[in-house]
């Protein structure tokens, strides 16, 4: 299956496009990056500035494994963190090196619709497993695991994209425990994981890497700036040693030696974990600004959960909606969502749609949630 979609870049100004998965310029930290690169560059050495080791930075993963001990309820060691481009590299980097034309992935179903393009781009198979109130249907992967042998096997465990749902934690020991009995890597994109609004979730899928084959992926693209590019994988020794070989690694060291430098930086001085708590105080807001507009204006004719962290409402209406043919109507009104069929792998969930709350201020989500209400004016 070919998909055409694309990544959105920000829309023009007027528009309300929460169909935009990225920080609200408000939120990208200037100030904060400028005084993190003053504080490396003025105790630089020359080799700071050189390729880089193929792990990644020394300074910079124990930096890492500290954010990650405090933040992902869990103690994390260096030597079990590799240095990435942030987490859509890292996942092409990962099938690379795990997966080969023709093989399955199984996915949640919905799941975050770029990664599909990825896969494709890799020439593998699609396999679903639903998603319910507690992230990805155990029972039913096991089902698929019956008669399915995955080369991987991608989640979004804690705050889901688009669904916002969140991994039980006996779900996660299970899931853990079926990657060791049938011998598959769980690609675990742990990217919302910081991003908690009322209580933490479930540690995360990479504290428990000595108990199965986890691969967990995550990034600084929405904890401090897409810019970066920097992300890391956690992995046990086995799986690390497999990114460590790779071609690409032994040919150009570190895949960010500089940015990660300028990371560590900003972890050592507290701005880091300063900046967290301000990302959680403004989106836990303007969740709630979204819920109250959505219940104003859409209350009648959709149904959805508050999300508890992550970006996303995710939202159903009738069966009867399609909300992909109803799209381009969005645009004459200056709105825009995605919708519930670009993040199903089978061509499904057409009467579902995601909206993002991270891109706009309060102001705007009130507008454009106003806006976007007139496009179903017809079904009430």
């Amino acid at each position: 299956m070919s998909r055409k979609v694309t990544f959105d870049s920000s829309p023009s100004p007027g528009t309300v496009n929460f169909g935009v998965g990225q920080p609200s310029p408000d939120l990208l930290p200037v100030g904060l990056l400028r005084s993190a690169c003053v504080d490396f560059l003025d105790n630089a050495h020359p080799q700071h500035v050189n390729y880089g080791d193929r792990q990644g930075d020394p300074a910079f993963l124990d930096a890492l494994s500290r954010l990650l001990a405090t933040e992902h309820g869990a103690p994390a060691s260096p030597d079990s963190l590799f240095v990435t481009a942030g987490n859509s590299q890292a996942l092409d980097f990962v099938c690379t090196l795990f997966t080969r034309p023709g093989d399955v992935v199984i996915v949640e179903e919905p799941s975050y619709f770029l990664a599909f393009r990825i896969f494709e781009d890799h020439g593998l198979n699609i396999v679903s497993v639903p998603v319910d109130e507690d992230g990805m249907d155990v029972d039913a992967l096991e089902l698929v695991l019956a008669r399915t042998k995955p080369a991987l096997l991608y989640t979004i465990p804690s705050f889901h994209n688009p669904s916002s749902r969140t991994l039980s934690r006996e779900r996660r020991e299970r899931l853990v425990g079926l990657s060791r009995t049938y011998g598959f890597p769980i690609v675990a994109d742990e990217v919302y994981q910081m991003l908690w609004y009322d209580e933490p979730p479930p540690p995360a899928l990479g504290t428990m890497i000595d108990r199965g084959e986890v691969l967990s992926l995550g990034s600084f693209s929405k904890i401090l700036a897409p810019a970066l590019r920097l992300g890391w994988i956690q992995a046990s020794p086995r799986l690390l040693d497999r990114l460590l070989d790779a071609g690409v690694v032994n040919s150009g060291g570190s895949f960010n030696q500089f940015t990660s430098r300028v990371a560590a930086a900003a972890i050592e001085s507290g701005l880091q974990l300063d900046f967290l708590e301000t990302l959680r105080r403004t989106y836990a807001s303007r969740v709630r600004i979204m819920d109250e507009a959505l219940r104003e204006h859409l209350g009648d004719v959709a149904r959805w959960k508050r999300p508890e962290g992550g970006y996303f409402f995710w939202l159903e209406l009738d069966e009867s909606v399609d909300t992909t043919a109803l799209r381009p109507r969005a645009d004459a009104l200056r709105t825009g969502y995605q919708p519930g069929e670009n993040s199903s792998s089978a061509g499904g969930l057409k009467n579902c749609l995601r909206l993002s709350f991270a891109h706009y201020g309060e102001d705007q989500i009130r507008d454009g949630i106003a806006r976007l209400s007139r496009l179903f004016d017809e079904i009430r």
